[in-house]
This record gives structure tokens, C-alpha cells and sequence, in this order.
């Protein structure tokens, strides 16, 4: 970074504090609800993931809008977007880019894959093979994929937006828990309630293209939330309670595999940022209780005999915040 880059994100972050991120949160939000109608929660967990440098899981029904809320996040922060519609026959080098020969320079030219972009829509990921879903693990790790030893950096902010369908699994593949345990948020939108449906009903004839919802902010001002977001307090007592609900997860009868300390960071990272879009300088326990489901239930295996029974890892979740006494100040 030359000295006059420097100095241009120093002169960003002086005036970032949590009061400019909650204002940018509820600006996005407003924006993105033009298209995704009675949605703000999903919204906020999008925000959240892409402020804590994460990635977000969405698994839900056909015709939610999941598609439509990865568009519409990318236009309100002026960042590009891309689909990747995961099939069988997708190869890794379909979305990480290829080296190709060119006659006119005599030597291997790289051309990018769809994975470049702010904001990257995987539609249907479990629909790929294991090897081709692996493609983003490099990635959503370290920001970068490598093709023929050469690493390529991708634009910042970036967020992979994962969606899989939860009803059809005929010719699927389940994402390996390596792979799981890369989002730091699982969230489902569900259908919209009777009032949404009205309102979406009586706006069809003036539909709202994702495209065309209005700017908020800019990529360099995402990214210097982002950077303010990691100086959001966390209490010892806060930390302490995180650890011993991931330890409690290990411990539970019905669970074959506990949250790993990856999943532990990813709470405290997301709760740092949701605190912040909640206007707060410092993460309480009622942040580190709205985002234990969304961080954790998707990074629990559950004993087979608990999948037989139908116990959901959700479930789990929730019972163990019941049981896993918060700090009392």
C-alpha cells in the first residue's frame, strides 16, 4: 500500500465508530427489504457475517429469496456479485478460473473464475461434488485461491452466500464438516408473513430488481466497519461464557462431535459485529444468545442415534443456553 492509499484509509477509519455502523446497518437493511420483504433478521445475519469477515449458510425452500437478498446486499454496499449454480457435472476450475494458452503472447494466461467478486451466490452448493465444493475452501479461509502455484487475491470485502435445498436430496452430496465449520452463520429466510405477502403481492406490477436498489456505501467503507468492528470489547466473563457453551456441546450425550475452536471464534467475531450494528461498543450475553443457534447448531454431528430419534442440532443449542448459566453482570 503506497502512502497515499495509507492515508486515504486512515483518514475512512478516523471517522468510523459503532454509531456509523449502526446507521449503515439500518440503511441496508431498508434497502435490501425493497426486495426482501419482511426480512430485516436475515439481513442483520448477512451484515453481521460479511463485518466479521465470514461466510453465510442458507438452507431453505425454493422462491425465498435467496438469490435476491445476495444481489440486492452486493448493489446497497456498491460491490459485484456472482451466481454459481452448483450441478454434478461443475468443475473446480469453473469457479476458482483456469490457465488457458495464448498464440498471441506464447505462454498461459489466467482467467478468472465467478469466485471473483464481493459478494458470490453458490447457489445449491450440495448438488457439487465433494471435490468441486472444496474449491471454495481455500477461499473462504484465506481470502485467495491458487492455480498452477500462483496465488490470486480476491476483491475485499468478500462473503460467500451458500444455499442448499433442504427437501430435495436425491443426487446431493452433504457438505463435509470441514466445509460446514468455513460459515460462520447458518440462517433460513423462510416464507414471509400474511402482511409481507400482501405488500409483495400488491407490488408484483412494480417489481424491484435487486440492481436497482440504492447504494448505501462502498466497498472501501465496508471494509473499514469491518476493521472497526474487531476493536468492539469483549468482557473476560463474555469469553468464559462462549467457552463453556462450546464445551458444553462437546459434553452433550446426544452430540458426536462438539463445536470446534473455529466455531468458538466465529461466535465471538459475530458477536463483536452484531453489537456493533446494534449500536453497542462492547458484546453483551443477549449477543452471544441471538447468535448461538445461527454460529453453532450447523457445526454439531450428532450421534446416530439422535438423527434417528429426529433431535435437531438447533434444539441442542438452545437447550444447553438453559442450561450454560450468562454472566450475571
Amino acid at each position: 500500500m503506497d502512502a497515499r492509499a495509507g492515508a486515504d484509509v486512515r483518514a475512512v477509519d478516523a471517522g468510523v465508530d459503532v454509531s456509523t455502523i449502526q446507521e449503515l446497518a439500518e440503511r441496508v437493511v431498508e434497502q435490501v427489504e425493497r426486495v426482501l420483504v419482511g426480512k430485516p433478521h436475515v439481513v442483520q445475519l448477512s451484515l453481521t457475517a460479511m463485518l466479521s469477515h465470514g461466510h453465510l449458510l442458507i438452507e431453505d425452500n425454493p422462491g425465498t429469496g435467496k438469490t435476491s437478498l445476495a444481489r440486492a446486499l452486493a448493489t446497497a454496499i456498491s460491490g459485484t456479485s456472482n451466481r454459481i449454480q452448483f450441478t454434478p457435472d461443475l468443475l473446480p476450475g469453473d469457479i476458482t478460473g483456469v490457465s488457458v494458452w495464448s498464440q498471441r503472447s506464447g505462454e498461459f494466461e489466467y482467467r478468472r473464475g465467478p469466485v471473483f467478486a464481493n459478494v458470490v451466490l453458490a447457489d445449491e452448493i450440495n448438488r457439487a461434488s465433494p471435490k468441486t465444493q472444496s474449491a471454495l475452501l481455500e477461499v473462504m479461509q484465506e481470502g485467495q485461491v491458487t492455480v498452477d502455484g500462483i496465488a490470486h487475491a480476491v476483491p475485499q470485502p468478500f462473503m460467500v452466500i451458500a444455499t442448499q435445498n433442504p427437501v430435495e436430496h436425491a443426487g446431493t452430496y452433504q457438505l463435509p464438516e470441514a466445509q460446514l465449520d468455513r460459515f460462520a452463520l447458518k440462517a433460513s429466510i423462510g416464507y414471509p408473513d400474511h402482511a409481507s405477502t400482501l405488500r409483495i403481492l400488491a407490488d408484483s406490477g412494480d417489481e424491484i430488481a435487486p440492481e436497482e436498489i440504492e447504494p448505501v456505501a462502498d466497498v472501501r467503507l465496508v471494509q473499514a466497519l469491518a476493521r472497526a468492528v474487531r476493536g468492539v470489547h469483549v468482557e473476560a466473563s463474555i469469553v468464559d461464557y462462549v467457552a463453556r457453551l462450546v464445551d458444553a456441546t462437546r459434553e452433550a450425550d446426544e452430540v458426536r462431535l462438539g463445536v470446534s475452536v473455529r466455531g468458538a471464534l466465529a461466535l465471538v467475531r459475530t458477536a463483536r459485529a452484531w453489537a456493533a450494528i446494534h449500536g453497542r461498543d462492547y458484546v453483551t450475553p443477549d449477543d452471544v444468545k441471538a447468535l448461538a443457534v445461527p454460529a453453532l447448531a450447523h457445526r454439531l454431528v450428532l450421534q446416530p442415534e439422535a438423527e434417528f430419534d429426529d433431535v435437531r442440532p438447533e434444539s441442542i443449542v438452545q437447550q444447553l443456553m438453559l442450561t450454560v448459566a450468562p454472566p450475571r453482570r
